[in-house]
């Protein structure tokens, strides 16, 4: 994530991290020229994809093209967010989406990459190796979803259900899951049961996540419940 102000009289600020689930693992230092790593150990890093150019010079010459107006004395934003979502379908397949949006003053914007556009005389080579970074996406979901992942811990409860005492409400907690990608169904006898009530995936303070599934069942009714996560 890139974002760039520029104003009259001062000095252009810069900044850009990269995040993984929401986790920072690097951020671009103005005064090295470099991105440094974070969160994790050298050895981790050694398989991961190299990380976007520098790009600094190719973003200040772009927000002074958008704004026009670079002796005014209005603060322009120019922010920007490159990568990709990955999707575990159903049938096991995976769904890579490439994700790059520009927003400019708080609007999103499109950015004309061609050569011959008049107004622009950007060096187009980082638009390329930014491609290419979106390319090997995968690779860092891989990278990063291996090192740091854990496995829930799982806790079954019943109560009482509050409106039928023929009923007990059974729900499984999961918790201390990373990475966020987890599918969680109570079974009976091995068939996941209708109607289950999910909290959906939610995040817990140490960078992990917890799911929470309940669901009514008969308290009187026989039979071997169990979760599957």
């Amino acid at each position: 994530m890139f974002t760039i102000m520029i104003k009259a009289d001062t000095l252009p600020v810069f900044s850009a991290v990269g995040e993984s689930d929401d986790i920072q693992i690097s951020h671009y230092s103005i005064e090295e020229q470099v991105w440094i790593r974070e969160n994790l150990t050298e050895d981790d890093w050694s398989e991961a994809p190299e990380g976007p150019p520098e790009t600094t010079d190719w973003y200040l010459d772009l927000i002074k093209i958008l704004s026009n107006c670079t002796e005014s004395s209005e603060l322009r934003v120019l922010q920007r967010i490159i990568g990709c979502e990955l999707e575990k379908l159903p049938d096991g397949s995976v769904n890579l989406t490439p994700v790059d949006e520009f927003r400019f003053d708080g609007e999103d914007c499109v950015v004309d990459t061609s050569t011959n556009a008049k107004e622009t005389k950007i060096k187009w080579d980082s638009q390329i190796k930014l491609q290419a970074f979106i390319n090997t996406c995968l690779d860092w979901i891989t990278t990063f979803n291996n090192t740091k992942k854990n496995s829930p811990d799982v806790h079954v409860f019943a109560r009482k259900a509050s409106d039928d005492h023929s009923k007990l409400v059974l729900s499984c907690l999961a918790t201390g899951f990373y990475s966020r990608d987890i599918e969680m169904n109570i079974r009976l006898d091995r068939i996941n049961i209708v109607n289950q009530i999910s909290s959906g995936i939610r995040p817990n303070n140490d960078e992990t996540f917890q799911m929470r599934t309940s669901v009514e069942i008969d308290r009187n009714h026989k039979g071997s419940y169990d979760t599957a996560a």
